[in-house]
């Protein structure tokens, strides 16, 4: 069997595995079973001749040859969807842009942003949807995402080891912060000091807890009160005294009453980064245009 015999089926499903990171959520979002999705995966690397996929133990990673099929089969299923499309009679979709965030960034960034896109170009699209970093590199390598917005933090690697490398570009750098309840005696003053922190309940993220909640220069064993992935949770609990999280600068004007935001003196800096990562090619004109609106938001936020 020739590649140029694999069935398109069999790329779409190699690009749902890409993109998902695991066979088993691939056939989450196909509606398969997982053995229909490795038939899939196997009929097409009889049809490469070699590996596509290295299967891990935390789930599946590109072969050198399987980046330069997830490459071409986008190419291939795009084109194809937009044949489809133009057969059914319906307009082509150039004026759609799809966009991933990181969760902090739909409270601040991103709707700023496209607000002033409608307002400039009201005929370009936008189709957005949240994820954490390796879920939207994941998708920009499959081409379901055109661009996507990324937090990085320190030592800021790059987002993935694939090349080709992705584009990234630096939108906003911002210290990490700290919410207090508005009545807690930290928030009479207009900072916090690194060692007014030890000592108090945190509320964590359901990650790594020094990372989404706890201040990460805490030289102690944090006490963690409450565990909650969702930011506003997080917030509205520090409101009711339940204890205090770290936030990104971005996301002080969000913050529900009750809270103060507070930037923290004393031990090393913890900034953070705005990323914006695409493919390393030209972006269309409505994602470069999108691209624009992200920057002059973040520009704005700055001011």
């Amino acid at each position: 069997m020739a590649f140029s015999d694999a069935s398109l089926t069999a790329l779409r499903v190699f690009r749902e595995v890409a993109e998902r990171g695991t066979l088993t959520a691939a056939a989450t979002a196909l509606g398969y079973t997982q053995s229909a999705v490795s038939r899939q995966i196997a009929s097409l690397e009889r049809a490469a001749g070699v590996p596509l996929l290295e299967r891990r133990p935390d789930g599946v990673r590109l072969t050198a040859a399987g980046q330069i099929v997830l490459r071409r089969a986008t190419g291939v299923v795009d084109q194809l969807d937009a044949t489809a499309r133009e057969l059914a009679g319906l307009p082509a979709e150039r004026g759609t842009v799809r966009l991933g965030w990181f969760p902090t960034a739909g409270a601040g960034l991103l709707p700023r942003a496209l607000a002033a896109l409608r307002r400039t170009d009201p005929a370009i699209t936008v189709l957005s949807r949240e994820g954490g970093t390796p879920a939207l590199v994941r998708a920009l390598r499959a081409g379901t995402l055109d661009v996507a917005l990324l937090a990085s933090a320190p030592p800021f690697r790059p987002p993935d080891t694939e090349t080709p490398a992705l584009t990234v570009h630096t939108l906003a750098e911002r210290s990490l912060r700290i919410a207090v309840p508005a009545d807690d005696p930290l928030a009479r003053r207009g900072y916090v000091d690194v060692a007014d922190l030890r000592g108090r309940r945190w509320i964590a993220g359901s990650g790594d807890d020094r990372v989404l909640g706890v201040w990460p220069g805490l030289d102690e064993r944090p006490e963690i009160a409450h565990t909650a992935r969702d930011w506003l949770a997080k917030l509205h609990l520090v409101a009711a005294g339940c204890g205090i999280t770290t936030v990104p600068g971005a996301l002080g004007p969000a913050v529900p009453p009750g809270v103060r935001v507070l930037p923290v003196r004393g031990g090393p800096g913890e900034r953070r980064r705005v990323l914006l990562a695409h493919l390393p090619r030209e972006l269309p004109e409505p994602a470069a245009r999108l691209a624009a609106a992200l920057r002059a938001a973040a520009v704005e936020a700055e001011a």
